[in-house]
């Protein structure tokens, strides 16, 4: 599990082994055709606050990540008002126990900047605000980070991109630092072109992580939810940047759905 867009480590599995995982399962003596989990977007604050309050039990609680304080117990920011949450729910207790939020380019106007213009140059982007999303803060409770709650959270997202006519999605795929940066570095040297995004795309961080002291030649294998989207056909557009609140290092990370693998296109897109 890591904070933001793409860099959870959430459990990827075969798409045909995600796909059996969120068909329910239903005994004889049972006829509801209820899915285990239902896709929903906040309509209500205190829907919000679920999403943030599950966000705060992962990042602050389990990852460590130094929060802005909060009586209630919740991960808040200020984009938070601009975006909209998705929330996946277990059926049974109604717990929400997954979550991404999703800032729109319209309201990425309206605040004047992406989360990710913190960490990276984006100037060779600008051309593609109004026609991409931002996905950030996504978590899957520590009991439930299997593929159904995965191909859920993704299920959703595909259904809001293709709903508004959105094409790309970008955020930062997030790397734990626990080990002082030795299996990020090594993870990006292990990058290849073809998982690059081309050079006219690229950002550049603003505080990045030291390549050259760190040990990058260590044999890595990327985190679940990174090699997930890797595969779906996103683009790495970075070199790492670090986030000390976080202490991950950032990739950033695009998606374009024009580019999803054609393995995975028809499950989530219809095609």
């Amino acid at each position: 599990m890591t904070k933001k867009l793409f860099g959870k480590k959430f459990a990827t599995k075969a798409r045909a082994q995600l796909a059996a995982e969120v068909t329910p399962t239903v005994s004889p003596s049972v006829k509801s055709k209820r899915p285990a989990f239902t896709i929903e977007w906040a309509s209500s604050a205190s829907e919000i606050k679920e999403a943030q309050r599950l966000r705060y039990k992962v990042f602050a609680e389990e990852m460590g990540a130094n929060l802005s304080q909060n009586a209630e117990g919740l991960d808040v920011d200020e984009f938070d008002d601009y975006c909209d949450h998705l929330i996946i729910r277990d059926q049974d207790t109604l717990k929400v126990v997954g979550t991404y939020r999703v800032l729109p380019p319209h309201k990425a106007q309206e605040i004047g900047r992406l989360y990710s213009d913190a960490e990276f140059d984006l100037s060779r982007l600008d051309h593609l605000r109004p026609k991409l999303v931002e996905l950030g803060r996504s978590c899957v409770h520590q009991d439930y980070r299997s593929g159904a709650v995965i191909m859920a959270l993704w299920s959703g997202l595909a259904q809001y991109m293709q709903k508004h006519g959105y094409e790309i999605m970008l955020g930062c795929a997030s790397i734990p630092m626990a080990d002082g940066g030795h299996f990020a570095a090594s993870l990006y040297n292990s990058l290849g072109n073809d998982q690059m995004a081309p050079v006219e795309l690229h950002a550049f961080p603003k505080l990045a992580l030291p390549l050259d002291k760190l040990n990058g030649g260590l044999e890595v294998e990327a985190p679940p939810l990174i090699k997930g989207y890797l595969k779906l056909g996103a683009k790495i557009c970075s070199a790492p940047a670090w986030d000390p609140d976080f202490n991950t290092a950032d990739l950033l990370t695009m998606l374009r759905l024009s580019e999803i693998n054609p393995r995975y296109a028809k499950h989530f897109l219809g095609l």
